[in-house]
């Protein structure tokens, strides 16, 4: 199954009983990357079943270990820990997790956004409004839930209107089929799966919010100033292998295929994953996109959701608390604290091929 959206309550008692070690500005030889199976994240462990990871780690003379983790939580906890130089993550745990717990973080790598694999998704209900006063099943304080505060907003309503129900994302298509649940949000392939049963109708997705639901490879600030060339190698990875994700040919095709049985699907499974996915398959797609005013403004509504749901850190006053470094060179909330930053640095080095 494609995972990447769990509870952050789960992710932040979890950080709580860690004992920290960030990693250390050093220069270094050998470094961790962590990734989860999502549909925009499969490139990571292709490449490395595919000796991509190797090539570009020995044209830069270093070592690069790429873990798969099952947990996507407990790879974000353990980058935040110090035990891994690198991770995949969405922009909001991004925040809500290593930057809002001090680790300062860097977004080494925009590799896209989700463009309708989350939604909406209600029984016996024709439009977005006819959710009002109705419970709601989502993982809470996730992507989804996020993704519903969004929704509501577009037609004038709040979470007063509905009933958050915490629903564990394996239930999901079960729980549907219940009497009781009439309304959900969750994210593909729950979404693919529940669309077709009776009754079921998709009232809203992510590609209504484009852009704001980002999906990332982030490495510790200070081990990618010290250690340049980790950062130009997970760009050449990166970058290499999503080239080769997306062409229409054969060993395009063969590389899809890989990627959709690695995650529990076949190749048509994951192109429809794909096909909800804006990726940023070009470098200078994406350097566009993190050095316009566009990235402030989506990142404006996910640090005021998490301000809002206490996922800032218990000390945040406002939304300010935590500072975001934009890709424009302007700063987000407090510019004495940037904890996260956009960079286009090596997405601009492959975009020139400079790599």
């Amino acid at each position: 199954m494609m995972t990447r959206r769990t509870g952050l309550l789960a992710a932040l008692a979890a950080l709580g009983a860690l004992t920290f070690s960030p990693a250390m500005a050093e220069e270094k030889k050998d470094f961790k990357i962590a990734w989860s199976i999502y549909a925009g994240w499969m490139p990571w462990g292709y490449a490395a079943d595919h000796g991509i990871v190797k090539k570009w780690a020995e044209k830069y003379g270093i070592t690069i270990e790429v873990t798969q983790f099952n947990d996507y939580v407990e790879s974000i906890n353990q980058y935040t820990a110090g035990a891994y130089d690198a991770v995949t993550v969405t922009n909001m745990d991004a925040l809500s997790i290593p930057a809002a717990g001090g680790v300062d973080t860097t977004a080494v790598i925009v590799g896209d956004f989700s463009n309708g694999n989350d939604a909406v998704i209600l029984k016996d209900g024709a439009t977005l409004a006819d959710i009002k006063g109705r419970p709601v099943n989502l993982v809470e304080f996730s992507v989804s839930h996020y993704l519903l505060a969004r929704a509501l907003d577009s037609v004038g309503m709040s979470e007063q209107d509905v009933q958050v129900i915490n629903t564990a994302d394996p239930d999901m298509i079960g729980a549907f089929q219940t009497p009781e649940v009439t309304a959900m949000v969750t994210w593909n392939p729950m979404v693919s799966a529940i669309v077709k049963l009776p009754g079921a109708t998709k009232v809203f997705d992510s590609s209504q919010i484009p852009g704001e639901i980002l999906d990332l490879a982030v490495a510790n600030t200070e081990t990618v100033k010290d250690n340049p060339d980790f950062a130009k190698a997970m760009a050449g990875i990166w970058y290499d292998t999503v080239t080769l994700m997306a062409a229409d040919t054969a060993e395009g095709a063969a590389a899809r295929a890989a990627m959709g049985a690695a995650s529990g699907t076949d190749q048509a499974g994951f192109e429809e994953q794909l096909a909800a996915t804006k990726l940023y398959a070009k470098p200078s797609d994406a350097v566009a996109f993190v050095t316009s005013a566009e990235l402030g403004a989506k990142m404006d509504h996910v640090r005021k959701f998490l301000f809002d749901k206490g996922l800032l850190g218990p000390s945040a006053s406002s939304p300010d608390a935590v500072g975001i470094a934009l890709g424009d060179g302007t700063v987000l909330g407090d510019g004495a604290n940037v904890k996260l930053r956009f960079a286009p640095d090596w997405m601009q080095a492959a975009a020139d091929g400079k790599l």
